[in-house]
């Protein structure tokens, strides 16, 4: 009875794609960018209470969307073997712990400020309306994906009460894009595997998706230049030091690339930045480098 609960339990945490946490990272970007300005005490804190309850509002999402797909992920060639799909967590039990879990993180989400709940909420929102029809629709369905980076960022900032500087805004919508382009062309390029897919994916082809990824990354690099170059919102002067950065930026946009076109590893951004020993490095010293560089300015 006892390695069965363990059994479910485990289940229910997969269901949850854990793996997938390492997208809400980036509500520590308000933090890490004010880093060079004084914060009350527990301001970490609260991030880091923010990021859990991305963290938990997003697993919901992926159980309900497990739920609403059951029938199509039983014929997937890897989605069969989800929890939900492959029949390890029964429907009934799934169902009442996304509610139940939903319920704590939302109202943990409006205890740490009414900004932060309304941006978790309608992050909520938008990824249900995501998984029941805007997935469905193309190119809609990366802006969408976009949104819901723009608004994990935004609420990073809101949750510690720090102004959002437009480069944050718009460098992580870039990127958002790029990394919603690379999933889509190496889904593209599954297809040959079988099972079933949605049709919003069909109306993809190659050409068009290299077409997008090349416009995307080369945005994205310009925004991040022009982000180092530009005053900041706050203060006004500018992140001399910001610019000892770019080398990684640019290193790991074109090691994404590489990955990208000589692996056809783009399915799964979350796993490829853990997996990925090079990639991963280079956002390690990033995030090191943007520290100090803020920090010495």
């Amino acid at each position: 009875m006892l390695l069965g609960e363990n059994e479910l339990i485990l289940g229910l945490i997969k269901s949850l794609r854990p793996h997938h946490w390492t997208k809400n990272l980036l509500v520590f970007a308000g933090y890490i960018f004010t880093i060079q300005y004084p914060h009350p005490p527990g301001t970490i804190l609260r991030v880091c209470a923010a990021f859990a309850a991305f963290c938990a509002i997003s697993g919901v999402v992926y159980i309900i969307n497990d739920i609403a797909d059951i029938e199509r992920d039983r014929k997937h060639p890897k989605k069969c073997r989800r929890p939900i799909a492959s029949g390890s967590v029964p429907v009934s039990v799934a169902l009442a712990f996304a509610l139940v879990l939903a319920g704590a993180a939302l109202a943990g989400g409006y205890w740490l400020g009414l900004g932060f709940g309304v941006l978790l909420s309608t992050y909520f929102v938008l990824m249900l309306a995501y998984s029941a029809l805007l997935k469905h629709v193309v190119i809609v369905d990366l802006l969408v994906i976009a949104a819901g980076f723009v608004i994990r960022a935004s609420a990073g900032a809101v949750v510690i009460n720090v102004q959002i500087s437009p480069w944050l805004l718009v460098c992580t919508t870039l990127l958002a894009l790029f990394l919603g382009l690379a999933k889509r062309r190496g889904e593209l390029f599954q297809l040959e595997e079988g099972g079933e897919f949605r049709q919003t994916l069909t109306q993809y082809n190659g050409p068009m998706l290299d077409q997008m990824l090349s416009i995307s990354a080369a945005a994205c690099l310009m925004g991040y230049f022009l982000y180092t170059f530009s005053p900041s919102p706050i203060t006004g002067k500018t992140h001399t030091y910001m610019m000892a950065t770019v080398p990684f930026v640019i290193y790991g946009i074109f090691r994404y690339l590489f990955l990208i076109y000589n692996r056809n590893a783009g399915d799964s951004p979350e796993r490829l930045l853990i997996e990925d020993k090079p990639l991963l490095l280079s956002v390690v010293l990033y995030v090191i480098t943007a520290v100090i560089a803020l920090r010495i300015e």
